[in-house]
C-alpha cells in the first residue's frame, strides 16, 4: 500500500465518513445533528476543507465521539506550562501549532491555546453557542464579528458571542501568535438555525482555524 494512499484512509476525512456510515448517517443527518453545513461537511469528508478544532468538536458530538477520535493532542499531566515546552499539535491539513495551556479539569468549562498562525492564513466563518477571548501576543490579524471587522495587534483583545458569525485571517508577511480562550457548548449547537450556522461562505483558500 502507498504512503500516499495510506494517508487517505486513514486521514481525518476518511475517518469521519467511517464513523458517520457506521451510525447509518447522511450527510443531511449529520448537518442537522451538528449544526455544520452539509456542503462543508463534504468538503471536510473529500478532504478539500480542513476543520477548526471547534467545527470539529460539533462534528464529533454529533457523531457520538471525542474530538481525541480524529485528532490526538498531547496529554498534560499539570496545569503549569513553561514558554518553550509546552506540548504543541495541530489538526491535519492545517499550517496552525496550537501550544496547549489548559487541562481538562474535573468540571471545567473554559479551554485555552496559544496559537501560532503564519503569514496569509485564513478561517473559515463559524458560529457556535458560547464565548471567546483573544488577546494578540505578537504580530497583527484581522478578526471579523457579526459583520464588523477588527484589525488587531500586540496587546489588543478581543471579547465576542460565539453566535455571531466570526473568522479571521493574518494578512501580513509575518507570523502571529494568539492567546485564546473559549466557553463552548458545542452540544447545543444544533439549535442555531441552518441559516445560522451555513458555512457556505468561503475565505480565501478556506484554511480554516478556529478553536
Amino acid at each position: 500500500m502507498s504512503a500516499a494512499h495510506k494517508k487517505d484512509v486513514n486521514g481525518l476525512g476518511a475517518r469521519m465518513r467511517r464513523q458517520r456510515q457506521r451510525r447509518s448517517m447522511t450527510l443531511q443527518q449529520l448537518g442537522a445533528a451538528s449544526g455544520v453545513s452539509v456542503g462543508y461537511l463534504s468538503q471536510v469528508e473529500r478532504d478539500r476543507a480542513t476543520p477548526t478544532l471547534g467545527t470539529l468538536s460539533q462534528i464529533a458530538q454529533a457523531l457520538g465521539q471525542s474530538v481525541d477520535y480524529f485528532i490526538r493532542t498531547p496529554e498534560v499531566a499539570e496545569s503549569f506550562t513553561r514558554d518553550g515546552t509546552r506540548p504543541r499539535f495541530s489538526v491535519a491539513g492545517s499550517s496552525v501549532e496550537y501550544e496547549q495551556i489548559g487541562v481538562n479539569l474535573p468540571g471545567h468549562e473554559m479551554t485555552s491555546f496559544v496559537l501560532n498562525v503564519p503569514p496569509g492564513y485564513e478561517s473559515e466563518l463559524i458560529q457556535h453557542v458560547g464565548e471567546e477571548i483573544i488577546y494578540i501576543l505578537d504580530g497583527e490579524i484581522v478578526q471579523r464579528v457579526g459583520g464588523r471587522e477588527y484589525t488587531m495587534t500586540r496587546g489588543d483583545s478581543l471579547h465576542y458571542l460565539g453566535e455571531k458569525p466570526h473568522g479571521w485571517a493574518n494578512t501580513s508577511e509575518h507570523p502571529a501568535r494568539i492567546l485564546w480562550v473559549g466557553r463552548m457548548q458545542y452540544q447545543k449547537s444544533g439549535e442555531l438555525s441552518q441559516g445560522d450556522t451555513e458555512h457556505g461562505a468561503q475565505v480565501a483558500e478556506l484554511v480554516p482555524m478556529r478553536p
